[in-house]
C-alpha cells in the first residue's frame, strides 16, 4: 500500500497542516472575521431600524385609522342629525299644509251651508208661492170660488205656522 510507504514523511505533514492551519487561523482571526463581524452588525442595525421605522409606521397608520374612524363617526352623527332635520321639517311642512287644507274645507263647508240655507230659503218662499197658487187653484175648482193671491198666500202663512 502505498499511504502506508509515506509514513517517514508523517511528522512533516503534520507541522505543515499545523502551520498552514495557524497562519488560516491568524489570518481569519485578524482580516476576514472582522469583516464579517462588521458586516453582521451592519445587517442587525440595519434590521434593528427597519424594525423600529416599521414599528412607527404601524403606529402612524393606526392614528390615522382611529383619525378615519373618527371622521366616519361624525360624518355619521352630521349625517343623522341632517336626517332628522329634514324629516322634521317635512313632518312641520305636512301639518302647515293639512292645517291649511283644514281651514279651506272649513271655510268651503261653510260658503256650502250657506248656500244651501239660502237655497232652502228661496225654496220654501217659492213652495209658498206654488201652494198657495195651488190652493187658489184648487179652491176654485172645487168650489167654485175665486180667490185672490193675496189671500191664498195668507191662508198658506197661517196653515204653515199652525201646522
Amino acid at each position: 500500500m502505498p499511504q502506508l510507504e509515506q509514513i517517514h514523511t508523517y511528522l512533516s505533514q503534520v507541522f505543515w497542516l499545523a502551520v498552514c492551519f495557524s497562519v488560516l487561523l491568524l489570518a481569519m482571526w485578524r482580516l476576514a472575521l472582522p469583516r464579517v463581524s462588521s458586516i453582521l452588525r451592519e445587517r442587525q442595525d440595519q434590521i434593528d431600524d427597519d424594525l423600529r421605522r416599521a414599528e412607527q409606521t404601524k403606529k402612524d397608520a393606526e392614528a390615522v385609522f382611529a383619525a378615519y374612524q373618527q371622521t366616519l363617526a361624525e360624518g355619521r352623527a352630521k349625517a343623522q342629525a341632517e336626517l332628522r332635520a329634514a324629516a322634521a321639517a317635512l313632518a312641520q311642512n305636512a301639518a302647515d299644509r293639512h292645517a291649511a287644507l283644514a281651514r279651506t274645507l272649513a271655510r268651503e263647508g261653510e260658503e256650502a251651508e250657506r248656500r244651501i240655507d239660502a237655497a232652502r230659503g228661496a225654496a220654501i218662499a217659492n213652495l209658498e208661492a206654488v201652494a198657495a197658487d195651488l190652493a187658489r187653484v184648487s179652491v176654485g175648482r172645487l168650489v167654485g170660488v175665486e180667490v185672490s193671491g193675496s189671500e191664498a198666500e195668507a191662508a198658506v202663512r197661517a196653515v204653515g205656522r199652525h201646522g
